[in-house]
């Protein structure tokens, strides 16, 4: 691989690690959110839902981890 591929790669990682900070960020508030809801709505629907988007950016960062640890590889 040449230096202009590997430099772009290396592009690429840095933009991943960003969005992996965005997805962070976005986590804990959401997580924030849900822990100051009383314990009624925590437990209901939108509780769950709340729980849900949690768990798919949790997901989404773990793609971004794998997709990073491939680039490192190259």
């Amino acid at each position: 691989m040449n230096k202009q591929r590997r430099k772009r790669l290396e592009e690429a990682f840095d933009l991943i690690g960003q969005a992996q900070s965005i997805l962070e960020e976005v986590k804990d508030e959401e997580q924030e959110a849900h822990d100051n809801l009383p314990e009624s709505i925590q437990y209901g629907e939108k509780g769950e839902e709340m729980e849900g988007y949690i768990e798919m950016l949790d997901e989404a960062y773990g793609y971004l981890d794998d997709a990073n640890s491939v680039i490192e590889q190259i």
